[in-house]
């Protein structure tokens, strides 16, 4: 059966999903980030998707454009490093370009995703090949681009190479953030940001599957 499109239920759903997700890969995420980074990516991502997961428990959201809104606000407020920022950016873009809205087709998921990704590379001067999350969400956006007008199965197609782009940034060397400070000793590892990212990706798959 063909789905048309996600509606603002599910749209909670593939945060509260992603909070659990973060919270349950957080050690991998920051003992990827003490490799380049940090080391601390996936508490600061813990502490930030823990409170919009509690922002949201119980608050019925008027629309989805509101619901990203408070995701954008909270995870800005919450979380430190850069992640903060480019997360917390990212989604109040996808706030903006869906306000009003009750569901989202194919073509609207694709586009308020793609202005997501275009905050997130103002935001952080990034492009492709930069060792950042902006590897794993450009190519995965592409990816689900090409892939149709099922939202099962762009999103599944995009998870799959959000997966894989994330490991292909192990090759990389870092040319922003923090680890672009470590010059070529950031290649041979996984960029954290772009991992956390492919998180994102399969969640949202998950619960498209699911619907």
């Amino acid at each position: 059966m063909t789905m048309e499109s996600l509606k603002l239920e599910q749209m909670r759903s593939w945060i509260l999903t992603t909070a659990g997700a973060i919270e349950k890969n957080a050690t991998q995420l920051s003992d990827l980030d003490a490799a380049i980074g940090d080391g601390d990516h996936g508490a600061n991502m813990t502490r930030g998707f823990s409170a919009v997961a509690k922002k949201l428990d119980g608050v019925p959201s008027a629309d989805i454009g509101a619901l990203f809104k408070t995701v954008g606000m909270t995870l800005l407020s919450s979380v430190g490093g850069a992640a903060g920022p480019l997360y917390g950016g990212f989604f109040l873009e996808l706030g903006k370009q869906s306000a009003g809205k009750q569901e989202l087709d194919a073509a609207a998921l694709v586009s308020i995703l793609e202005a997501g990704l275009a905050d997130v590379k103002k935001r952080g001067k990034a492009e492709l090949g930069d060792k950042t999350m902006v590897d794993s969400m450009a190519p995965a956006l592409q990816t689900m681009k090409a892939a149709g007008n099922d939202i099962s199965v762009i999103t599944h197609a995009s998870a799959v190479t959000a997966r894989e782009a994330a490991e292909k940034t192990i090759p990389l060397q870092a040319r922003k953030g923090r680890a672009s400070y470590l010059g070529e000793r950031s290649i041979g590892h996984q960029d954290p940001g772009a991992t956390s990212t492919a998180l994102l990706f399969e969640c949202l798959a998950t619960v498209s599957a699911g619907s």
